[in-house]
């Protein structure tokens, strides 16, 4: 269970958001929203309790791999794991992704198991 972990989920689309949050919730953690890169890194600044991400990359204003160079070089950020989330699931997108600064990726729609598999793995809890 994700019972008191702070998760930040960063998607521009409001069904997306809507699916994940529904989802994830049933799992227990406090869910934060950010709607594109620059508010997903004034909440971080603001609030570093969070324990993880879960981060869009194709997003107005900054997208998700701007946003991971900043979190990357930002001694306060780039602590927090990251999980990339793209519908763009073509071959070497999963490589970008890492390379860009992620610890993880899953492609959408997103497969809620395998989501919470990858979230357990990164906060060290087991299933």
């Amino acid at each position: 269970m994700l019972n008191g972990k702070k998760i930040l989920v960063v998607d521009d689309n409001d069904i997306n958001i809507f699916a994940l949050s529904a989802s994830l919730k049933r799992k227990g953690p406090m869910l934060a929203i950010a709607k594109d890169g620059q508010e997903c890194l004034n909440y971080l600044k603001d609030n570093p309790e969070i324990d993880l991400v879960l981060l869009d990359m194709m997003m107005p204003v900054m997208d998700g791999y701007q946003t991971l160079a900043v979190m990357r070089n930002d001694d306060k950020l780039k602590h927090i794991p990251v999980i990339a989330l793209t519908a763009q699931a073509m071959l070497g997108d999963y490589e970008k992704c890492l390379s860009a600064g992620a610890d993880d990726y899953c492609s959408k729609p997103v497969n809620i198991e395998t989501l919470l598999s990858k979230i357990y793995t990164l906060l060290h809890i087991e299933a």
